[in-house]
């Protein structure tokens, strides 16, 4: 599929995980791709593995909490490719796993690089999409924003970006954009959080399997899948949608649904 041809699109925190396997499938489809992201090697990687397959790719470094960053990272789309018509918020932040370990700053800290980064970056771009009477826009939310999984700060700001995504739908969508939000379940990444898990226990990935009724946890390349359909044209009839990509994790838990059949047996 190529259902990217000639659309250019921004997609934040993108020198890893969720946002490099993301950047990779829109070029794939045809994107130019700006990837953004505070350490410069790794917007660099990403591109390099962009432009190695063909693709058109260009690194915007910086972080997303500070405007003039991100308005380099727009003009950078129009300078090398043109324009811009997609933007995939997906730059968050997980670090206290209870209440207790959360203090003010850190409270501050989650929510800002969870909600307030896609605001500020949504903010940036509506008035370019507005004014052609079109465009996407994705929120990389989380199963942590329906139920609890820990980490409390967050949730409530995947929550809240639930809330946005929303709004933002409602609001835009009669001047041609679209909002939506892809929210995955378990993903295993490189990023520092699982790293030390991993050390931690390396039977991790394996035990958290167990409360996925497909039997695995997610890979980065299941959510990019799932942004490159919600974005494209072809999704045009979806606005202001939460796709939950979780395994099925969130519609029942197996473990304690075989103990409760266990004991009627």
């Amino acid at each position: 599929m190529m259902r990217y041809t000639g659309k250019v699109a921004i997609v934040t925190g993108s020198g890893d995980g969720i946002g490099r396997e993301t950047s990779l499938r829109l070029a794939s489809e045809g994107a130019a791709v700006i990837v953004t992201d505070i350490v410069a090697e790794a917007a660099e990687s990403t591109v390099a593995a962009i432009k190695d397959a063909g693709g058109r790719a260009a690194a915007s470094v910086g972080s997303v909490m500070v405007e003039a960053d991100f308005a380099a990272a727009i003009a950078l789309a129009h300078s090398e490719f043109g324009g811009l018509d997609v933007l995939i918020n997906n730059v968050g932040h997980a670090k206290a796993p209870v209440l207790e370990g959360i203090d003010p700053a850190g409270w501050d800290r989650e929510f800002d690089l969870t909600v307030k980064c896609a605001w500020l970056c949504s903010r940036a771009v509506l008035p370019e999409f507005v004014a052609r009477g079109r465009g996407a826009i994705v929120n990389i939310g989380s199963v942590n924003g329906l139920m609890y999984f820990g980490n409390p700060a967050y949730s409530a700001a995947k929550a809240a970006l639930v809330s946005l995504t929303q709004s933002m739908a409602v609001e835009y969508g009669p001047k041609g954009v679209r909002t939506n939000m892809v929210s995955p379940g378990t993903i295993q990444t490189n990023s520092p959080n699982w790293t030390q898990r991993i050390k931690n226990d390396p039977k991790v990935f394996e035990k958290l399997s167990r409360w996925y009724p497909v039997g695995r946890i997610g890979r980065p390349s299941d959510i990019a899948a799932a942004v490159a359909y919600i974005a494209a044209d072809e999704a045009s009839f979806v606005n202001g949608a939460n796709l939950v990509v979780d395994g099925g994790l969130t519609a029942g838990m197996p473990i304690m649904a075989n103990e409760l059949l266990a004991e009627r047996k």
